[in-house]
């Protein structure tokens, strides 16, 4: 291929640089890719978490910044020089409520996930409660809740809660982003004409629905215009802004990870208290199209009571809920995994390929110096156990250098898992041949009352597996070494 050579189509005769929807950067041979290379260095760059604090002043986002930092203080202002009557208090918890319900049941659930399909009245609706929580526009908003949920604990995460629990509440909106943000699609919001609508009008309907509907009902109302402002505007504003920076942060540090440990969300009541039920994030992040955040009648989710009553109203359509099968697998992997790693934590007996193998013979020759007992097989050391036997030292010293497992297995007494699981422990050899060759050897009860267990169905054929062992977790690489061990020996 010439250096200058350029691909064309038979209807473009301009350069390719674009090929089955695929953009491509057109290498010329001789020239200096200095550039390229200083634009590669650049992207590599914009994954680097720089820390704000190392250039403070112009890494503030300062309009993000003076409306966050001054409410607080303006609430605090409120608080000491205005009292508080009944109907205000009232009015500002329904009204955190309302404005509260439309970053959740709104900006989050119906237009970050799609969960649910709306009214356009419900739409409007929500639009309006949502701008009266002063959170920027949904187009905004979604399109980092989206970046989260693709990114998620990744440089790319807007809020990205390894960053600190600092920066996943607050710090990523005060101060500028200093990684490259996730690219996500969000063209089905710009194709919403009421989502542009909101997005064209933000500003105007945020001063409206978060300043003056609030202050105008206070003081229009019972003649409270002071407490209207100062309560059910700028204090009932910084409380819908910490309860939705709750599921940044704190929902991703406090609780437990029920369904998947591979990111950081995780679920919790208090979570959920505090941000009208978008505590349950753990749940939420492996099934993030659900209209619930929580699907136990028990926990504390509002929003999903509140979209199922717009459905019953006939104001919203096709709630989104993830198979109940596939939410109790992934509950079952998290038990699981937790259950290995429990079984890692234990101490377990040894297996027949790590103890010697012993004759009958030097078995009963051994006996004589230690209390060996010989059950299922396995010769166990019991000393140890002797003064602790609750049928006493004597039953056990009679068994020392015999075969005790038709007694040990119900012929005296019907051991109970415990038993089983702590003589296991006690192994100290195999027996050459597996058991004492007897005639006249006693047979294992065939009863079930409560002194005689049936041995072949409680604990299975293999009566040499302690009942802690009879089910055992293991891993997929576990299994596939088991089976490559185990067919040749089968078709052996």
């Amino acid at each position: 291929m010439a250096p200058t050579y350029k691909p064309t189509t038979h209807h473009h005769t301009r350069p390719l640089k674009r090929l089955a929807g695929r953009r491509f950067q057109i290498f010329r041979f001789g020239r200096s890719n200095h550039n390229t290379m200083a634009t590669q260095e650049k992207d590599k760059r914009t994954d680097e978490f720089v820390s704000p604090w190392n250039n403070f002043l112009a890494s503030v986002h300062w309009e993000h910044f003076v409306f966050i930092a001054s409410t607080p203080l303006i609430t605090l202002y409120g608080a000491f020089t205005t009292a508080l009557c009944w109907q205000t208090a009232l009015f500002s918890v329904f009204y955190y409520f309302f404005t509260g319900l439309g970053i959740t049941a709104g900006y989050h659930r119906l237009w970050s996930h799609r969960s649910y399909n709306a009214s356009k009245p419900l739409e409007y609706l929500l639009a309006l409660a949502g701008a009266g929580a002063i959170q920027r526009s949904i187009k905004w908003w979604s399109y980092s809740h989206r970046a989260h949920h693709r990114y998620t604990d990744t440089p790319r995460d807007p809020y990205n809660a390894h960053r600190g629990l600092f920066w996943a509440h607050v710090g990523w909106l005060i101060f500028k982003p200093t990684c490259q943000p996730g690219t996500v699609d969000v063209s089905d919001l710009k194709n919403n004409p009421v989502v542009m609508w909101q997005h064209r009008w933000f500003y105007t309907l945020a001063v409206i629905m978060g300043i003056f509907v609030p202050t105008l009902v206070a003081g229009l109302g019972w003649g409270d215009w002071r407490g209207g402002f100062y309560y059910a505007a700028i204090s009932r504003l910084v409380f819908v802004h910490h309860s939705t920076f709750c599921v940044n942060s704190l929902a991703h540090w406090l609780g437990e990870a029920p369904f998947d440990d591979k990111h950081t969300p995780r679920d919790h009541f208090v979570t959920a208290l505090v941000s009208l039920g978008e505590g349950y994030h753990n749940f939420h992040h492996q099934f993030p199209m659900d209209y619930r955040n929580a699907t136990k009648w028990y926990q504390y989710d509002p929003t999903k009571w509140l979209i199922v009553a717009f459905a019953k109203l006939g104001l919203a359509s096709q709630l989104k809920a993830f198979p109940e099968n596939e939410i109790q697998k992934g509950q079952l992997t998290m038990q699981l995994k937790k259950a290995r790693e429990m079984s890692d934590r234990l101490q377990w007996p040894p297996s027949s390929s790590e103890l010697p193998v012993v004759s009958w013979e030097s078995f009963q020759e051994q006996a004589k110096a230690r209390t060996l007992v010989l059950v299922a097989g396995f010769i166990h050391d019991v000393g140890p156990f002797l003064d602790e036997h609750p049928g006493g030292r004597r039953l056990l010293e009679s068994y020392v250098g015999r075969d005790a497992t038709a007694a040990f297995f119900g012929g005296v007494y019907g051991h109970s898992n415990a038993a089983h699981n702590l003589l296991a422990m006690m192994r100290v050899g195999v027996l050459h041949g597996g058991m004492e060759l007897e005639a006249d050897k006693p047979q294992l009860p065939t009863d079930t009352s409560s002194n005689g267990l049936n041995a072949e169905s409680e604990y299975g054929s293999d009566r040499s597996v302690p009942p802690s062992q009879q089910l055992q977790i293991l891993r997929s690489s576990e299994i596939a070494k088991l089976s490559r061990t185990i067919r040749p020996a089968l078709i052996g």
